[in-house]
């Protein structure tokens, strides 16, 4: 299977905002010596959430009545991070509609200057009185 889907490099990217900085810890290491497949989607997802809590969401915003939710993810694996290595989460907000937003989220390879992982999201704007999908507030829509 050949993919046709191009990324932006490393010094593309590498001045954007930078969130969930961090060396790879040895506990996320797996049995092949790199960071385990399920800790790629835990740091791109914290790395989201910092990057929204700058456009309006609080990280506390199920007090307040609101959620994000995640509705679709698309994982690319592109280069191995390895314990001590430098890494760090990008963010590239794509669009949204009136109860959705799409987002791109890129985790760096530092010590390498490489592109590692690409994890695209959907993710719903949730009022969670009735826990159902509803039109972002109009101070985070702006």
């Amino acid at each position: 299977m050949t993919s046709t889907t191009t990324h932006p490099s490393y010094d593309q990217l590498k001045d954007l905002p930078a969130y969930a900085e961090q060396p790879v810890p040895i506990a996320f290491e797996d049995n092949n010596g790199h960071l385990n497949v399920r800790h790629y989607t835990g740091i791109a997802s914290e790395g989201l959430d910092y990057s929204l809590v700058e456009l309006g969401i609080p990280q506390m915003w199920p007090a307040e009545g609101h959620a994000i939710f995640s509705a679709e993810h698309h994982l690319t694996y592109l280069a191995e991070l390895r314990t001590g290595d430098r890494m760090s989460a990008r963010v590239r907000l794509l669009g949204r509609s009136e109860r959705a937003a799409h987002a791109l989220v890129y985790l760096l390879d530092d010590t390498h200057e490489r592109v590692s992982y690409v994890m695209e999201e959907i993710f719903l704007h949730i009022v969670m009185e009735t826990r159902k999908t509803a039109p972002w507030p109009e101070d985070v829509a702006a």
